[in-house]
């Protein structure tokens, strides 16, 4: 099971918030629907993620 280590928390430390997100298309509002439920995302979703955080993927997501 993947968890999601507080990714939107993350993202808005960055300067990316949920709207800012939606309106400039960075995720689509399935992803994030899908990580405030702790739903898998793609691969892609989740190196956009990083990148955004300047965070390594390993801090985004817990295996458990």
């Amino acid at each position: 099971m993947i968890l999601y280590k507080d990714i939107l928390n993350k993202l808005s430390d960055a300067g990316y918030n949920t709207t800012i997100i939606r309106r400039k298309k960075i995720l689509s509002e399935s992803t994030l629907t899908k990580i405030r439920n702790n739903e898998p995302i793609s691969l892609d979703s989740l190196e956009v993620i990083s990148k955004l955080t300047g965070q390594p993927i390993q801090n985004l997501v817990e295996f458990k």
